[in-house]
């Protein structure tokens, strides 16, 4: 769809055009009862719209074209669907248009009041990365306010129809597709495709097996991530991970990724990979119910306590095979434990207690995002100085989500901000 389109839509909805001596092409008076209900899916633009046309009012719904020709070069002419069309609108109308059934449909023509159009081309045409960032000390409260609470929801329910896309390839369990959401994010966002990849790769009940080992666990892991590879490398630890891996890759037929997917560039040495995979080891030794172990932990300090997992011994002196260091214990820092908890804990708790019907859990996971400091990056910051400071993690999802979903892709007229600097 067009922005023009976008616009039109916009103006039909709002109802921002002048209402006074509306008629058909063919001189009926028209009034709009009710523009009806926005559709964004297949078929007509808005259904159950109520105009009065001439004196009959009619009820069902209305296509919005820039030209009355998009009629029948989309095809609406030869589609039953649009049948129940009361009302085509166009910004431009010439000749006439018919249904499938070969009836002639009303035809309007919607002109966009020029301050609107003004409006929307600065929003569209915007050099900003935030369109609407010098009108944003213009908007009300209470708009931005509401509007952060539906970015928010938006974006939670984004991950779960992810995780139920996911479920479906791992016989709906929920404890594969939590090891996979949490293996992901143990990558930080710069390593998270790589570590997607290596979970993808060692299926879970292979680690459970090995339960009662963490150097078994661990010889899977750098195994399965192509790290076991380097001929330079010659101390006790590595060999001996090297040798038991070979024997675990024989056994359950393991194809290993290739070590090139993980970076360490601009990543500081307690995030280097080796280490966040001696950390995730651990995290998995301690339980083989892995997701029921955190629906079972009720708050923020059980949550942090069982997250809180030290590394073998090795790391204390390593933060990369072969290369000793200063001894220092390996633990998960609080603000990864944050990361993890906003981008698995939340999004499993919510999708559970959606797909259970048990709205604790749901009621759990957005408690969690309210309670917990905002997350501080790019986006973050530049809304923070455009005027909207975020107070919790769930208001810095939810600015997440209307910078991805909407100001990246020039979506201002979807949006109620920038509804209301159109409608000024």
């Amino acid at each position: 769809m067009t922005n023009n389109e976008y616009l039109l839509h916009y103006v039909w909805k709002y109802r921002l055009f002048d209402r006074a001596d509306l008629q058909t092409m063919d001189g009926q008076k028209v009034d709009i009862i009710d523009p009806g209900t926005h559709n964004t899916d297949a078929g007509a633009d808005f259904f159950n719209a109520k105009i009065k046309i001439g004196d009959k009012m009619w009820a069902g719904d209305v296509e919005i074209h820039p030209s009355s020709g998009d009629w029948t070069k989309h095809g609406h002419h030869t589609d039953e669907s649009y049948n129940s069309v009361i009302l085509h609108v166009a910004e431009r109308v010439k000749g006439v248009v018919r249904n499938q059934k070969g009836v002639q449909v009303p035809q309007m023509q919607l002109i966009v009041p020029e301050d609107v159009r003004k409006n929307a081309a600065y929003l569209l045409n915007s050099k900003s990365s935030i369109p609407c960032k010098n009108h944003l000390p213009l908007v009300e409260r209470g708009v931005i306010c509401a509007w952060m609470v539906e970015m928010g929801l938006q974006r939670l329910e984004r991950k779960i129809n992810d995780i139920f896309t996911h479920m479906a390839r791992f016989n709906n369990s929920w404890d594969h597709s939590f090891y996979v959401l949490l293996v992901r994010n143990f990558g930080f966002g710069l390593n998270s495709d790589g570590f997607e990849r290596l979970a993808l790769s060692l299926p879970l009940n292979c680690i459970q097996r090995h339960s009662d080992s963490l150097f078994q666990i661990e010889a899977l892991l750098y195994g399965q991530a192509g790290l076991l590879y380097d001929d330079i490398v010659s101390d006790d630890y590595y060999l001996q991970l090297r040798k038991e891996y070979g024997f675990l890759k024989h056994k359950y037929q393991l194809k290993p990724i290739d070590g090139f997917f993980f970076k360490k560039l601009r990543v500081r040495p307690r995030a280097f990979p080796q280490v966040r995979i001696a950390q995730l080891a651990t995290l998995l030794k301690q339980s083989d119910r892995l997701f029921s172990s955190i629906l079972e932990r009720e708050d923020y300090r059980q949550l942090w306590s069982y997250f809180q997992v030290d590394t073998s011994d090795y790391w204390h002196t390593h933060y990369s095979f072969g290369k000793e260091s200063e001894r220092s214990r390996k633990y998960l820092g609080e603000s990864s434990f944050h990361v993890i908890l906003i981008n698995t804990v939340v999004p499993m708790l919510f999708a559970y207690g959606r797909k259970t019907g048990q709205e604790k859990f749901c009621d759990r996971a957005l408690q969690i995002l309210e309670t917990l400091e905002p997350e501080r990056n790019a986006i973050v910051a530049e809304f923070a100085v455009s005027g909207i400071s975020p107070v919790s993690a769930f208001d810095s999802q939810a600015l997440i989500q209307l910078k991805k979903e909407y100001c990246d892709k020039r979506k201002c007229l979807y949006c109620k901000i920038g509804n209301q600097i159109l409608a000024r």
